[in-house]
């Protein structure tokens, strides 16, 4: 009867907040993509409407949001096929926050709870706004060890790791795995994913990520630009995570399998043929393009091979929060920049100028 009475009582208290919340917070602040372009498209606007939440969605008052290479190519014009016609949209996928509303059927989560999480890759309104708005199968309570800041630049990456580590290759104890770009959000996400199922890890980075690879528990990482990876890298492996995607790193990708082994690429040809074809030829086209792959290294190597993405998976985030907790998955920040500040950031990734996680503060 206590626990009926909390639960009532803890929904009642949601339910006064959603009314007062609605009072104030009909619009926000939040960055706009009003044309594809340079970092100079991007605009902050202060009175964005804030739509109404449907019963499985939960409102999120960001603090803390990172970019990612889906946002800068997006602005670029990736994916038009999509988000052309619904210009205006919200950049962003990753949110670190609090919770400011639920939905009817919303169960997780409460209000005033301290929460991560990421959209997924088709999102038309991101994160790059005072208040977000996620599924409720998008986002989970926050590592606690972690700060706003830290906790969201882990997410999307982490997630796309999960997809193909777990959920495509289902890894195992004991197997060898490589990570072809280590040194990105995603390639590190994976080694520390792949080390935490017990997994024997190799990797190729840059000279400057070399030591931080070893000690996440890469048992060997490969400078590729220093040495030739192909002799570098010693023996066969059972899965290969391809964060590159180029033809050389997917020819010694393929070749450093075991037979039965699977290869994996995030670098799939769907969103680029819709958009130089539309969706009604692009996607067919896409899928021909994967499926004549796939039967070309079955036959010719014996191998599996796949386009991997990002997809929602509320216990892979479970897991992945867990594993931060426990200190065994951690994406170090670079550098932060105030959301009134964005255009700075976006060239600064454009550029290269900062080379590791950038993260959009929201005050």
């Amino acid at each position: 009867m206590e626990m009926m009475r909390i639960s009532i009582h803890r929904r009642l208290l949601c339910s006064v907040y959603k009314v007062v919340l609605r009072s104030y917070v009909n619009s926000c602040r939040a960055v706009l993509l009003p044309r594809f372009g340079g970092p100079e498209v991007l605009q902050v606007h202060s009175d964005v409407p804030v739509p109404d939440l449907k019963p499985n969605e939960v409102l999120v008052r960001s603090r803390a949001v990172s970019i990612n290479p889906l946002d800068t190519r997006m602005r670029s014009g990736y994916g038009r096929s999509i988000f052309e016609p619904l210009l205006p949209i919200i950049l962003g996928r990753d949110v670190s926050g609090e919770v400011a509303a639920i939905g009817a059927s919303v169960r997780s989560l409460v209000v005033g709870q301290e929460v991560f999480g990421a959209l997924h890759p088709t999102a038309i309104r991101g994160t790059y706004t005072d208040y977000a708005i996620l599924p409720e199968n998008e986002v989970t309570a926050k590592p606690s060890s972690l700060s706003h800041v830290e906790a969201s630049a882990i997410p999307f990456a982490a997630l796309t790791a999960w997809r193909a580590l777990k959920s495509t290759a289902r890894i195992s104890e004991g197997q060898r795995i490589l990570v072809v770009g280590g040194g990105g959000a995603v390639g590190f996400s994976a080694i520390q994913l792949a080390v935490a199922a017990g997994c024997h890890v190799a990797t190729t980075c840059g000279r400057e990520s070399v030591d931080r690879m070893l000690k996440a528990g890469a048992e060997q990482a490969v400078d590729y630009v220093a040495e030739d990876v192909e002799l570098a890298i010693r023996g066969k492996f059972d899965v290969v995570l391809d964060t590159i995607g180029v033809p050389e790193t997917e020819r010694y990708g393929i070749n450093f399998l075991k037979r039965g082994g699977h290869y994996m690429t995030l670098q799939g040809e769907a969103a680029s043929l819709a958009d130089n074809y539309g969706l009604a030829i692009g996607l067919p086209l896409a899928k021909g393009a994967e499926l004549k792959k796939q039967i070309k290294y079955r036959y010719s190597h014996g191998i599996e091979y796949s386009w991997t993405y990002m997809r929602a998976d509320f216990e892979g985030l479970i897991e992945i929060r867990k594993l931060c907790d426990a200190g065994r998955l951690k994406i170090p920040v670079d550098k932060t920049f105030p959301i009134t500040q964005v255009k700075d950031a976006h060239v600064a990734k454009d550029k290269k100028i900062i080379p590791g996680k950038v993260v959009l503060e929201l005050s």
